[in-house]
């Protein structure tokens, strides 16, 4: 088999973001791989370019230069799906577009983008690899994020499978929701995994993520009976209004408790930098204007977390 036969051949991803000297999703330094498709529409989403398991066309209005000056997307898109709307400004038809990319291929200010890239192993791998000298300095490595990367289950186990045999420290972050062999597999070729906990009524979930909670709770007790020794992180992103309670903290802390325990418990304060990200897809940002819980508020919710932390067990 030649080199470009291997290469058809292998496995592939579609990726929206590589970012590089992460310092917070694992150990030292770190390379995030953030994959599109995700089963969860969290109204809080962060990363909502992550959510649709497809290409999709990105628009950055205060880049583009204008009907006046520049036509050129609206003259190269063969399903019309770029307009302009009463007063001048671009607009874009997302039921009639297909995603192919010309658009932003011949838009001289990058107004118009494509998020997502189909990318094989050896390509991400060459770029995770870059970094070598900081991983070994910092305990670093590579850390797979979303979206949602067990949606990708095949192209993820390859690209953990890859890091490992060069010695490369790798990491998962998951909401949990994905199918249980998909998870059984790709547990082992793990170091850690950041396992996302929202909350534990079904119903409060289903609400706000748009999915029960019952196929996460239920992976994540299968998850520490198979590998109790695995280092996995709960994580839970700490709403305003949703899950910001000591009793909802409680519940889920309990829940892990109950189930096998974790490595530690991680509470994320909410931030709403994410609304611009939503403008550039079209889409409205579903929580508005809330305020990031205080210093003092996260203390007091980590102080009932760690009631259920190994340590306090101890």
């Amino acid at each position: 088999m030649t080199p470009n036969e291997q290469r058809n051949r292998e496995p592939k991803g579609l990726v929206f973001n590589i970012q590089k000297f992460s310092l917070h999703d694992g150990p030292g330094i770190r390379t995030i791989v953030f994959l599109k498709g995700c089963p969860l529409a969290c109204i809080w989403c962060s990363n909502p370019e992550g959510q649709s398991a497809s290409q999709e066309l990105t628009l950055s209005a205060d880049r583009c230069m204008g009907v006046e000056d520049c036509d050129r997307c609206v003259v190269v898109c063969l399903e019309k799906a770029i307009g302009r709307d009463e007063n001048g400004a671009l607009q874009i038809d997302r039921v009639s577009c297909d995603g192919c990319g010309d658009c932003a291929y011949v838009c001289p200010p990058k107004a118009l983008e494509v998020s997502g890239q189909w990318v094989g192993v050896d390509e991400v791998i060459r770029i995770v690899e870059e970094d070598d000298a900081f991983y070994a300095r910092s305990g670093g490595g590579l850390t797979l994020s979303g979206g949602e990367p067990l949606a990708q289950g095949v192209f993820v186990r390859s690209l953990l499978t890859a890091a490992r045999s060069r010695g490369i420290d790798t990491a998962i972050e998951t909401s949990g929701l994905c199918n249980w062999k998909t998870l059984l597999d790709v547990a082992p070729l793990a170091d850690r995994i950041f396992f996302d906990l929202k909350c534990i009524d079904p119903q409060k979930h289903e609400r706000l993520t748009g999915v029960s909670n019952r196929k996460i709770l239920e992976n994540f007790r299968r998850l520490r009976a198979e590998f109790p020794e695995n280092d996995v992180v709960v994580r839970t992103p700490v709403i305003p209004g949703f899950n910001d309670s000591e009793a909802e903290i409680g519940a889920i802390a309990g829940f892990v408790h109950e189930a096998g325990g974790a490595s530690a418990y991680e509470l994320l304060p909410y931030h709403g930098l994410a609304e611009p990200k939503y403008a550039k897809l079209g889409k409205r940002y579903g929580l508005g204007q809330l305020e990031t819980p205080s210093d003092q508020r996260m203390i007091a919710l980590q102080r009932t977390a760690t009631m259920f932390s190994p340590a306090h067990s101890a």
